[in-house]
């Protein structure tokens, strides 16, 4: 018999309960964020917490995100890096990621965090250009879906053997297991998971957590 438990909005407010340490700053963040018409895109709390885990787990002094947004997860993981330690995240908006500058300067992170604006597969490119490739300790995926498999391919290069890449809204709120649904996104997130599922490039673990999170360690 499989056992699961069904995460209704009680069983999360305990975990959050009896696990978040979310500190001010994050929590105005999110608040911030939780007012624009586009709060959706911002992860949950909880989320943010596990990736500052697992940047500590794996000793993770050079970060990539792509699809940086309001910064939260940013934050995050820029916390959890080193002092010394840097996070280079890529988004196409400067209204959203200014939002999140203003939390990392008062969180005294800013000087970890360096952005990149403009289309994300242009930037990844110029990094590889750089001779980055291999650098990266982790890398976080959350921008838009359409090019998931290009930022995967990317990031992939430019983390070195045994770097994690982490990929966020893996089951889209359950869409991608509903065979009526074909939109764009949905089908390239399909894609993605079943490309995953067989890339023996990588060690992974698709976790029912949050909206779908998928972690793939670079063999």
């Amino acid at each position: 018999m499989i056992h699961h438990i069904e995460i209704t909005q009680t069983t999360l407010n305990y975990i959050r309960d009896n696990s978040l340490r979310e500190s001010n700053i994050l929590k105005a963040l999110r608040e911030e964020t939780g007012k624009m018409a586009e709060c959706n895109m911002q992860i949950m709390p909880e989320q943010g917490q596990f990736m500052a885990l697992l940047t500590r787990l794996t000793h993770a002094r050079r970060a990539l995100e792509i699809g940086v947004f309001t910064g939260y997860s940013s934050l995050c993981v820029a916390k959890a890096l080193p002092e010394d330690g840097l996070l280079i995240g890529c988004d196409l908006s400067e209204e959203w990621v200014n939002i999140g500058r203003r939390y990392w300067q008062e969180a005294k992170v800013d000087h970890k965090i360096k952005t990149m604006i403009g289309d994300a597969k242009s930037s990844l490119s110029n990094l590889l250009d750089e001779g980055l490739a291999g650098t990266f300790d982790i890398a976080f995926i959350d921008a838009d879906k359409e090019n998931y498999d290009s930022y995967y391919e990317s990031a992939l290069q430019l983390i070195k053997t045994g770097g994690l890449l982490i990929l966020d809204n893996t089951l889209w709120s359950g869409a991608v297991t509903d065979p009526s649904i074909n939109d764009e996104e949905t089908n390239s997130l399909r894609q993605i998971n079943n490309k995953l599922h067989s890339d023996d490039r990588i060690e992974l673990s698709f976790l029912p957590f949050a909206d779908g999170l998928t972690l793939a360690l670079k063999r």
